[in-house]
């Protein structure tokens, strides 16, 4: 779709992410109507149209070139499709439901477990029965899987491992993830050290506003936690069973499949927060029900204000965590590239820079960022080049420890850190 799109309007870094900006809208409509299939209330589905239009994870991806946001406008898709098919039960809604599923497994890797929360919904539904629904949704789902084979075939072929999340953290830093990343579901204001604290450029807070924060931040968080634990509780009172049994799969099923490798083999999968963006969508689906449900209620006009008054201090720290980031030179999905951007000043502040790399994907990010009479010398691995006389400054971005050692080796001189997490290196002049 993004090559498609490329094609019609061109491939400026502008129009490359406006197509997941174009796309992500598609989640209010599909919010609403999986709203009005789940609990048939208007006022809910508004509810998570707000929720979802200032969700500081969802905005933040919906300015990303990657999957996404069509990723979660094609989990909600492909629920609506199933909850219709169990309703209406014809063999149009069930090719709809099939259609849907194959959209969604070739878009995401992770609709694999989607599917799967799909299937323990049905199971749960139906009460373990083999009722004409349930054969129903093994046949949709087996015809979905087979449309997906081909691709699947190619990912096992070409899947060279994510070595990244194996690596393991100690069981109350995980702990502390899945407490932050839950938190990005309606909050993100990136506190928490003062390196990052002060990377945040244009606010309208000043330095001593942001150390409040910093100090209020864990509290912020305790009391989303508190939030979201009480929507639950009050979702499992008062929904329809079969909405109850919906959403808690979406939630649960996705961050179960990846803490449960990540405590017994070790790793970080479930730290990763865009993999659990289905959870987040069933959080915000419980939370619009307990939100719009509490709106409604009249006969006790102190708890309508107050849940009042909730509503408009969750929408408010939405509105807070997307204009910060907004205004941010970098946050933290950057991940590896978080300092490329001060990489990119230190080098751009010198007269005639060479920039050598044998990094190819983070080399093309800070391409981005520096001067457009920058030099760059790109190599491949094992590569080493004979370094290019009349520069001013010769750094070395990101490089192997092959790089370092025969740059070093073949130069006779010994190569300087410049900035130690962005990996930028300078080679001296004149040895």
């Amino acid at each position: 779709l993004l090559r498609w799109w490329v094609k019609l309007f061109g491939n400026s870094v502008t129009v490359i992410r406006n197509f997941s900006a174009i796309t992500s809208l598609l989640i209010f409509p599909c919010i609403y109507w999986l709203c009005r299939e789940l609990f048939s209330k208007s006022l809910v589905g508004w509810v998570a149209i707000s929720i979802t239009a200032i969700s500081p994870i969802l905005v933040l991806y919906a300015q990303e070139a990657r999957a996404y946001s069509l990723f979660s406008v094609v989990v909600l898709l492909s629920s609506i499709a199933l909850l219709r098919a169990m309703r209406i039960k014809t063999k149009h809604t069930w090719k709809i439901y099939i259609a849907s599923l194959i959209f969604a497994l070739y878009t995401h890797l992770f609709s694999v477990l989607v599917a799967f929360g799909h299937g323990l919904y049905v199971i749960l539904t139906e009460k373990f029965k083999l009722t004409q629904k349930l054969k129903s949704y093994l046949l949709a789902s087996f015809y979905g899987f087979l449309a997906f084979l081909p691709w699947l075939i190619l990912i096992i072929n070409h899947f060279d491992g994510i070595n990244w999340v194996s690596k393991n953290l100690p069981f109350l830093d995980l702990l502390k993830r899945w407490f932050i990343n839950l938190g990005f579901t309606f909050v993100d204001i990136q506190i928490g050290s003062s390196e990052r604290l002060f990377d945040v450029k244009k606010l309208v807070f000043d330095n001593n506003a942001l150390l409040q924060l910093n100090t209020i931040w864990p509290y912020i968080l305790g009391l989303v936690l508190l939030l979201v634990i009480y929507s639950i509780y009050f979702l499992v009172k008062n929904a329809p069973r079969q909405a109850t049994i919906f959403i808690l799969t979406l939630m649960a099923v996705t961050p179960i499949c990846l803490i449960i490798p990540d405590l017994i083999s070790g790793g970080q999968r479930s730290t990763i927060p865009r993999y659990l963006i289905p959870a987040y969508l069933g959080i915000q689906l419980s939370v619009a029900y307990l939100l719009g449900t509490k709106l409604t209620n009249f006969t006790n006009q102190i708890q309508h204000k107050f849940w009042q008054i909730v509503t408009v201090i969750l929408i408010s720290l939405g509105i807070i965590s997307c204009g910060i980031s907004s205004q941010a030179e970098t946050w933290w999905n950057k991940y590896s590239s978080y300092y490329d951007a001060q990489v990119a000043r230190i080098i751009n502040q010198t007269q005639q820079p060479l920039v050598i790399s044998n990094h190819s994907a983070r080399l093309a990010t800070l391409g981005y960022m520096l001067r457009p009479d920058v030099k760059v010398l790109f190599i491949e691995e094992p590569e080493v080049p004979k370094v290019p006389k009349g520069f001013s400054d010769v750094f070395v971005f990101r490089p192997q420890w092959s790089l370092i050692s025969g740059l070093e080796t073949q130069e006779n001189s010994q190569l300087e850190l410049v900035h130690n997490r962005g990996e930028l290196w300078i080679l001296p002049q004149g040895n």
